[in-house]
């Protein structure tokens, strides 16, 4: 039998659900691989960034344990719209490592405002529920997987 000690990381994360935003547990082994979800029994991960409500996005927040990535948007925005596809290909990089998310600023009023977001897009990374960086403006597909994980690395 293995104890884990406060310097050994757990061997399981807990991954939020994008469909039904169930907590579930995943060996870090697994998360590369198709792991559904134990409740509606979808993907966890299927390359895509996920749409959140304001609930959804304080989910994610709270019970995820890997990072999130934030694309903050508004459908008006051109900006925003020319970064899309960019951000969609980042998604198929950047996961299972990290959950892509997608906040519309119109429907999320008070998180755009909570989080002080002036420009969109802006980007927010956040790690155990903490905003951990931030860039504002469009970028492309290997500028975002870039700056996310150079960010990510300065925060492990």
């Amino acid at each position: 039998m293995t104890t884990q000690t406060a310097s050994t990381p757990p061997a399981t994360w807990h991954v939020v659900c994008p469909h039904c935003q169930t907590t579930n547990r995943v060996a870090k082994a697994d998360l590369g691989k198709s792991t559904d979800c134990g409740q509606c029994h979808q993907a966890l991960f299927n390359g895509q960034s996920v749409a959140m409500s304001e609930a959804a996005f304080e989910k994610h927040l709270q019970r995820n344990q890997i990072p999130v990535l934030v694309d903050f948007w508004a459908p008006w925005c051109g900006p925003c719209r020319q970064m899309a596809p960019a951000y969609e290909q980042a998604a198929q990089q950047l996961e299972p490592q990290v959950r892509v998310a997608k906040v519309n600023t119109e429907e999320a009023q008070s998180l755009g405002a909570r989080y002080n977001i002036r420009s969109i897009p802006t980007l927010a990374l956040f790690l155990n529920g903490r905003e951990i960086a931030r860039q504002a403006g469009a970028m492309g597909t290997a500028d975002i997987v870039r700056w996310t994980q150079s960010q990510l690395a300065q925060h492990r």
